[in-house]
C-alpha cells in the first residue's frame, strides 16, 4: 500500500523579503488638498525666504537636465513662486510657450508678477488647478518639469499625476523630476525626516519617494538620473521620455 503523501506546509515569506517591503514603504500624506492650498496661499509672499534658497540648487540642476530650447512648449506643475517658469520662458524664446498649474491662487499671482517683471509675460500662461486633472489636450507639450512637487502627492495619487503627464506629453517628449528620494542618503536621516513629516506635515510637506521607479511604472523611459545630497537626505533628479510611438 502506497504511503500517503506528506502534507505540504504553506511557504513562508523570508524575513528579509518582509523587511525589504517595509523598507520601501513611502510615508503617507496626511493633509488634505484644501489644507495644502491654504498653506501655500499663506506662505506665498514669504516662500522664497522659507524654502526658495534651499531648493534653488536642485531646481537649477534639474532645469539644466531638462534643457528646454527655443520653440519648446513646456509645462511646469507646482511652479510656486515662479523661478523655474521665468527660466523656462527665457529658454524657449518668443516662439515657445510655458504653461503652469499650481494649487495656490496666490502663488499664481506671485509667479505671474515675476514673469511680468522679467518681460516674459507674453510667453507664460499660468493657472490655478490640480495636477490630477490637467486642463490640457493630449500630446501638446514638448517637455514637463516638476521640482519638489511629485512627493507632495499621496502615494496612490502619484501614478495618476504621471498618467496625466504621459497623456499631455507629445510622443518622444521629456519630463524631468526633482524629488526627495528614499534611494541614497543616510537611512537614519531619512527615517528621522519621515517621522518629522508625519508629525508636522504643515511645515515638512515633502517626503522621500522613489521617483525613477514611479516614472518607469507610468511608462516613461529613463534617460538619465542623478543624486544630490541635502543635509543627509538625497534629492533624485530623473530625466525620462515618453515613448516616441503614438498611443493608438
Amino acid at each position: 500500500m502506497e504511503a500517503p503523501a506528506a502534507r505540504r506546509r504553506p511557504a513562508q515569506r523570508p524575513v528579509d523579503a518582509i523587511m525589504a517591503q517595509k523598507e520601501r514603504r513611502i510615508a503617507p500624506v496626511t493633509r488634505s488638498r484644501e489644507q495644502a492650498r491654504r498653506a501655500y496661499d499663506r506662505t506665498s509672499r514669504w516662500y522664497d525666504l522659507l524654502a526658495g534658497g534651499i531648493e534653488a540648487r536642485y531646481r537649477n540642476a534639474a532645469l539644466e537636465m531638462l534643457a528646454a530650447v527655443r520653440g519648446d512648449v513646456v509645462l511646469e506643475l507646482g511652479f510656486g513662486s515662479g523661478h523655474a517658469v521665468a527660466a523656462l520662458a527665457a529658454a524657449v524664446g518668443r516662439a515657445g510657450r510655458v504653461y503652469g498649474v499650481d494649487i495656490s491662487a496666490r502663488m499664481v499671482a506671485v509667479a505671474r508678477s515675476r514673469a511680468g517683471s522679467a518681460g516674459l509675460a507674453e510667453r507664460v500662461c499660468l493657472q490655478q488647478g490640480d495636477a490630477l486633472r490637467l486642463p490640457y489636450q493630449s500630446a501638446v507639450f514638448d517637455k514637463i518639469f516638476m521640482s519638489f512637487v511629485l512627493e507632495l502627492f499621496d502615494t496612490p495619487e502619484i501614478p495618476a499625476v504621471l498618467r496625466e503627464c504621459y497623456r499631455t506629453l507629445r510622443p518622444g517628449g521629456r519630463i524631468c523630476v526633482a524629488a526627495l528620494s528614499r534611494q541614497g542618503g543616510s537611512r537614519l536621516m531619512t527615517r528621522l525626516y519621515e517621522r518629522v513629516h508625519e508629525k508636522l506635515p504643515q511645515y515638512f510637506d515633502c517626503r522621500p519617494i522613489y521617483a525613477q521607479s514611479a516614472l518607469e511604472q507610468a511608462g516613461f523611459r529613463t534617460l538619465s538620473r542623478r543624486e544630490m545630497p541635502l543635509l543627509g537626505l538625497c534629492v533624485e533628479l530623473v530625466l525620462s521620455q515618453r515613448s516616441p510611438a503614438a498611443v493608438p
